[in-house]
């Protein structure tokens, strides 16, 4: 008799309020992510306590958005968009996504690709003409996706993150949205 396999149903959604087991999944795919070393900063896990006030901090600060992932329900990711303070006129057409990452349970299922897409949505919705991205040279799963949507990368930080006492190498990526056009190639200055 053939076995039926679930396919599991991936989300992504703006949360302004945690409902339910909201905030206890999502620490716990934080847990995860930094065990698996794409904890988006943190080397080891903080006591629960320490995630539960980072989230609940996020969800309080006016720019800062988070985007989560579901699978099935169950938070298993997360993305934030971060606005420009507002004396930063001059970079007021760009975001940044930060504290990008999904549960190593979750992987493979298009959630990290839809937390981009979805928040891309959410920045052209906006009028941003411009998002920023960075992330270790460690994390190259993540780094491959972000060429295959059209992030271009344009530097490297040798000394960007310091784990377990060596340096480690980050990378900085950008894409324009909104059909804006990359000035330094438009008039033909480099």
């Amino acid at each position: 008799m053939p076995t039926e396999t679930h396919t599991p149903t991936a989300t992504v959604e703006l949360l302004t309020a945690f409902r339910g087991s909201d905030l206890h999944d999502l620490c716990d795919a934080t847990e995860l992510a930094i065990d698996a070393g794409g904890g988006f900063g943190w080397v080891r896990r903080p006591p629960r306590e320490g995630l539960e006030r980072y989230w609940r901090g996020v969800l309080a600060v006016p720019a800062r958005s988070l985007l989560v992932g579901r699978l099935d329900g169950v938070i298993a990711g997360s993305t934030q968009l971060v606005r420009p303070p507002p004396n930063n006129e001059a970079q007021a057409c760009a975001i940044s996504f930060v504290s990008w990452f999904v549960a190593p349970w979750a992987r493979g299922h298009g959630l990290a690709r839809r937390l981009l897409e979805t928040a891309e949505q959410a920045a052209r919705a906006e009028g941003f003409h411009l998002v920023n991205v960075d992330l270790r040279e460690t994390q190259e799963a993540a780094i491959a996706l972000l060429g295959t949507l059209g992030y271009m990368p344009w530097g490297t930080h040798p000394h960007y993150a310091r784990v377990d006492g060596r340096a480690i190498a980050g990378q900085y990526f950008y894409k324009l949205l909104n059909g804006a056009a990359d000035e330094t190639q438009a008039d033909g200055r480099s």
